[in-house]
C-alpha cells in the first residue's frame, strides 16, 4: 500500500522553523516506527503573496484536496497589514478551511504535570486539566452572509451575518458526541440562546441529536458568557465542549492560557470522511506566526509537534503511537528543558527551538 501523504505548508514567521521540528518528528516514526509519509511542501500566508501574489494558489489548494493531511504552521506578519482584505494571508488559511469543508476545529487544552504552574491559575485549579472544545468552523459570523462595509446615510455601517443550518449545527454536534464517547462521555453545548435566534436553533438542534441518536452521552447547556466564567472559575468540570465559530473562537484561546502557553495548544480542523474513510485534516499550532521572534530560535515547537500527534490520532488511526509522541513531550518537560516561553519562576534549563525537537526525538528513541 502507498504510504500515507502529508502536505507541509510552514508559512510566515516562526512557523518554518517550528515545522522544521515536525519533520525530525516524522523522520523518526519512519525509520523507527516503520510508519513513512509521502511528504510534499507548498507556500501559504504571506510567503505566498510574495511569490505568487495570493495567500493561496489554486495548485496549491489541490494539492491539499488530494492529500491525507495536511500540517500549517502559522499565517501573517506585520508588513502584510496594508494589503486590502481580499489578499492578507490569513484568506489563505480560511480558504482552506472553508473549500476542504472542515467543519470540525478540534481545540484541546491540557495542561502538562510540569507545567501545571505556568498557569495565570492556581495550580490545583488547572493541575491534571484535559478537555477538548470543539469549535463549528466554516459557518457562522465569519461566513454569513450579508457581510461588508456600508454606506447608510451620513455614516458608514460594518455588517456580519450570524447564520447556521439545522444540517451545519447537527454534524458538528455529532462530531462532539463520537469523541466524547472516547473521553469522559460528557458534551456541554455553549450558545446565546437567551439572546440570539441562531442560539435557540443550535440549543434545539443538538438536544434533538442527543436524544435521538446519543442519550448515553451526558449533554448540558450553557450560555457562552457563563462558560468562559467556568473556564477560569472550575475548567475541570468540562469534558467536551461544543459550540459556534465566534464562540469556539474566543473561548478556545482562553481555555489555551489556562494551560500555561499558547506554545503547546495543538488544533485539529476535520471533515468528512474521503474515499479512503480518513477525514480531509488540517492540523496546526494554535499560536501566531510571532514575527517578533522569527529566527531567534526562541520559538517552542511543542504545539506543532502536538498537532502532529493528533494527525497520528485522528487522520491515522495511530493512537498508541500519538501517545507515545506526547509521553516523549511530558518527559521533556519534567526533566526541566525549556524554550524561553516556557522559562518560570521555577527555572529550567533553557534551550533553543532546535534543541527542543533534538530533545523530544532522544525521548522518543528512549521510549523504545
Amino acid at each position: 500500500m502507498a504510504n500515507p501523504s502529508l502536505l507541509i505548508l510552514a508559512g510566515d514567521g516562526i512557523g518554518p522553523e517550528v515545522m522544521d521540528e515536525v519533520k525530525k518528528v516524522i523522520g523518526w516514526f519512519g525509520a523507527k516506527r516503520d510508519m513513512a509519509f509521502d511528504v510534499s511542501e507548498d507556500l501559504v500566508g504571506g510567503c505566498a503573496y510574495d511569490a505568487h501574489g495570493t495567500p493561496l494558489t489554486d495548485a496549491t489548494m489541490e494539492k491539499a484536496q488530494s492529500v491525507d493531511a495536511v500540517l500549517l504552521g502559522a499565517v501573517g506578519g506585520p508588513k502584510y497589514d496594508d494589503l486590502d482584505f481580499s489578499v492578507k494571508p490569513e484568506r489563505g488559511l480560511l480558504r482552506l478551511r472553508k473549500e476542504m469543508d472542515l467543519f470540525a476545529n478540534l481545540r484541546p487544552a491540557q495542561c502538562f504535570d510540569a507545567l501545571a504552574d505556568f498557569s495565570s491559575l492556581k495550580k490545583d485549579i488547572v493541575a491534571g486539566l484535559d478537555i477538548m472544545i470543539i469549535r463549528e468552523l466554516t459557518s457562522g459570523v465569519y461566513f454569513g452572509e450579508p457581510r461588508g462595509i456600508f454606506t447608510e446615510g451620513n455614516e458608514r455601517v460594518g455588517i456580519n451575518t450570524q447564520r447556521y443550518t439545522e444540517s451545519e449545527i447537527a454534524r458538528v454536534a455529532r462530531s462532539a458526541f463520537e469523541l466524547a464517547r472516547k473521553r469522559g462521555n460528557k458534551v456541554c453545548s455553549m450558545e446565546k440562546a437567551n439572546v440570539m435566534e441562531s442560539g435557540v436553533l443550535w440549543r434545539e438542534v443538538v438536544t434533538k441529536i442527543h436524544a435521538e441518536e446519543y442519550a448515553d452521552v451526558e449533554l448540558s447547556h450553557m450560555y457562552a458568557d457563563n462558560g468562559a466564567m467556568q473556564l477560569v472559575r472550575n475548567p475541570k468540570q468540562f469534558d467536551v465542549i461544543v459550540t459556534d465559530n465566534l464562540f469556539g473562537d474566543l473561548l478556545s484561546d482562553a481555555a489555551a492560557m489556562l494551560t500555561g502557553s499558547l506554545g503547546m495548544l495543538p488544533s485539529a480542523s476535520l471533515g468528512l470522511p474521503m474515499a479512503n474513510g480518513r477525514p480531509k485534516a488540517l492540523y496546526e499550532p494554535v499560536h501566531g506566526s510571532a514575527p517578533d521572534i522569527a529566527g531567534t530560535g526562541k520559538a517552542n515547537p511543542i504545539a506543532c509537534i502536538l498537532s502532529f500527534a493528533m494527525a497520528l490520532r485522528y487522520s491515522f488511526d495511530k493512537g498508541d503511537e500519538a501517545t507515545r509522541l506526547e509521553e516523549a513531550v511530558n518527559k521533556v518537560l519534567a526533566d526541566g528543558l525549556r524554550t524561553a516561553d516556557l522559562m518560570g519562576p521555577e527555572g529550567g534549563t533553557p534551550i533553543s527551538t532546535t534543541e527542543m525537537g533534538d530533545a523530544i526525538v532522544a525521548a522518543l528513541d528512549a521510549s523504545l
